[in-house]
């Protein structure tokens, strides 16, 4: 694999984990009973963000590592 193709992987995964943390922990402002005037209810109290980043890009490094090591090699072997 190389810089390009990594780059890519990475970004792709990066985007996909984001979207699968994104919901993780999110409490509505209905569920907290702090619901602020001129939001919607369901709009959430901490969205927590920074923090989902970084899960997100741990995970990015973690599928980007298994890609190169493991799918790439497999894949080049069968002469995909």
């Amino acid at each position: 694999m190389n810089l390009v193709g990594g780059v890519v992987i990475f970004l792709i995964s990066w985007w996909i984990c984001l979207f699968v943390v994104l919901p993780i922990g999110v409490r509505g402002q209905f569920e907290e009973n702090e619901i602020e005037d001129g939001t919607e209810e369901g709009a959430p109290v901490s969205h927590m963000l920074p923090k989902k980043m970084v899960w997100a890009t741990i995970g990015a490094i973690g599928c980007t590592v298994i890609a190169g090591l493991i799918v790439i090699p497999l894949l080049q072997y069968y002469g995909a």
